[in-house]
């Protein structure tokens, strides 16, 4: 019955489609909506998926914890070392609770941090069991943890905070698995090695940074083998100094191999990590950042005017994220697209009007020219799902306007009404006929910005159509349009879902400002050289410079 209910409507829906294509008032196809699995939505924010990961976590810590090294120090005590592992493993999952809630609120984060750990813990019982059959020498036990695996996934993916709990997670909880007289210097090394390709992987926006990263952190792990005594320099100048250096040597080696071969393995899965858990690194980005995109290319053919203001709002936005530490190379790509829906009509945009040319709004009514504008960001919306763009771009297209008002047309409506009730006031009119002017409908659907970076182009993207109108424009004037602006935009409550605080707001503002003098700066007016005529016997051609030119101009004389 649901199911032949369903088909009625969509049939119903069809036939509606097809009457309005009929009068000239749908292209007679159904839009594009970006949405989610409904199941899948389900089981990402469903507390006892996440109940059940945390509890598989505790389960399996104190499995390995169990299961360690003969010399571990809990081998002969293994209920005490399950208590132990267990008041780990809770504590893990309560610090991740209360200082990761962003992080935690996703069963599919949830799923990647303890999975990455419990992998990391693993491949840690995994040396441990080979060094204790003697396959690898005790001098080379620790060289060859992948200490910095797990932190390095986690820092790239999810963040700083993310990294540095798996770093110290990893620590603590591999340290019951090693043997008992090198549990300190297990978790030194363990824990700055970790520690490392954190910091070094916090601002990766090229893949052969992830290799130098792993440089980095081969390098600490040889340092502090050295210091901690696993690697003797000084025994090189006593006796048996050859087979000492080759210890050495073999020991630098496998640190180095070892953490570039993290580095490597990172760099080849960050791709499928992406995919399966809808995240997107700044590597990622950059690589979006390419303008030879198919809706860019078109973009520039189609709507210049459009690509122009695009990528000085790119610019706007990523210089204003930086200096708040939000998601610069996101903000680029998106200022990229964000404006997209503008190719279905770019005539009807005055950044894509020549002069001399018609003005396609002077024959629709205000109202309709504001549901044309409006209509831009449905349209992209519609081009971005269907050409299979990031969902955050798609979340700042649809964000970008908020619900603000487009208020030309909306003021525009509001005189004609005037000017049609002064002829009804004379007896010249019909009252019935005088036109309804309702502010929603010159309103942008909405939803408002929800982050940083939507909240940021927005306020980008207005600044830069106003900042056009200057003239002479000076660095009081910028700054005045600046802060006129993003108040505005603040009381009509644009701002209102979006985290940025008004410190924040006032570095935004300060970049703006500081990013448009830069690109508005004034030039002096060029003055041609008067121009011997009775010398010439033929035009003349002149080549014009500009002020920071200091070459003189050159006169091209008539070859006879």
């Amino acid at each position: 019955m649901g199911i032949t209910k369903i088909n009625i409507l969509g049939f119903l829906d069809s036939i509606k489609r097809w009457q309005l294509a009929k009068k000239g008032f749908s292209a007679g196809k159904k839009r594009r909506v970006h949405s989610e699995n409904a199941t899948l939505q389900v089981l990402e924010s469903s507390i006892w998926i996440r109940l059940a990961l945390y509890l598989f976590f505790v389960i399996g810590t104190m499995a390995l914890v169990v299961q360690a090294s003969p010399d571990a120090t809990f081998a002969s005590l293994p209920f005490q070392g399950m208590f132990y592992a267990l008041v780990l493993a809770v504590s893990a999952v309560a610090m991740f609770h209360i200082g990761a809630p962003s992080i935690c609120r996703n069963s599919s984060r949830v799923l990647l941090v303890f999975g990455g750990i419990m992998c990391h813990l693993l491949l840690v019982r995994l040396v441990m069991g080979l060094a204790d059959s003697g396959t690898i020498s005790e001098n080379y036990r620790y060289l060859f943890v992948p200490c910095a695996l797990a932190p390095m996934f986690h820092g790239i993916l999810l963040g700083r905070t993310a990294g540095s709990f798996s770093a110290i997670y990893v620590s603590l909880i591999g340290s019951m698995m090693v043997p008992s007289e090198d549990v300190i210097n297990y978790i030194i090394v363990s824990l700055v090695a970790g520690m490392t390709a954190v910091v070094c992987v916090l601002q990766v926006r090229k893949r052969i940074q992830l290799l130098r990263a792993g440089i980095y952190v081969g390098a600490v792990m040889v340092l502090l083998a050295l210091v901690l005594g696993r690697l003797d320099v000084m025994a090189v100048f006593g006796p048996e100094s050859m087979d000492r250096l080759q210890i050495l040597g073999t020991g630098s080696a496998i640190a180095f191999a070892t953490a570039l071969t993290v580095a490597m393995i990172v760099s080849g899965l960050l791709p499928l990590f992406e995919l399966m858990f809808n995240l997107i690194t700044d590597i990622s980005w950059l690589e979006l950042s390419d303008l030879n995109h198919k809706l860019l290319k078109q973009m520039q053919l189609e709507a210049p005017g459009t690509f122009h203001h695009s990528l000085v709002v790119a610019a706007l936005a990523e210089a204003a994220a930086e200096k708040i530490g939000a998601n610069a190379p996101m903000c680029r790509v998106c200022a990229y697209f964000h404006d997209v829906g503008k190719l279905n009509k770019p005539s009807y945009f005055i950044e894509n009007q020549h002069d001399g040319s018609e003005n396609p709004h002077d024959a629709l009514t205000p109202t309709m020219s504001g549901l044309v504008i409006i209509a831009h960001v449905k349209d992209g919306i519609d081009l971005a799902v269907k050409h299979k763009l990031n969902p955050r771009i798609i979340q700042v297209i649809q964000e970008h306007h908020g619900d603000s008002l487009v208020y030309y047309f909306y003021r525009k409506a509001q005189e004609q009404k005037k000017a049609e009730k002064e002829k009804v006031d004379k007896k010249l009119g019909n009252e019935e006929d005088l036109p309804k002017v309702v502010e929603k409908n010159f309103r942008y659907p909405g939803p408002c910005p929800s982050t940083k970076e939507s909240g940021i182009i927005c306020l980008a993207d207005t600044i830069e159509s106003a900042s056009r109108s200057l003239s002479k424009p000076t660095p009081a004037k910028i700054r005045a349009l600046v802060d006129e602006l993003v108040s505005t935009k603040i009381q009509d409550g644009q701002l209102d879902l979006c985290p940025l605080t008004m410190g924040e707001l006032a570095l935004v503002k300060d970049s703006f400002t500081n990013t448009l003098r830069s690109m508005l700066h004034s030039r002096i007016d060029y003055q041609k050289p008067a121009e011997d005529r009775s010398s010439l016997t033929k035009r003349s051609r002149t080549r014009e410079s500009d002020y920071e030119d200091s070459r003189p101009t050159r006169i091209i004389e008539p070859i006879n």
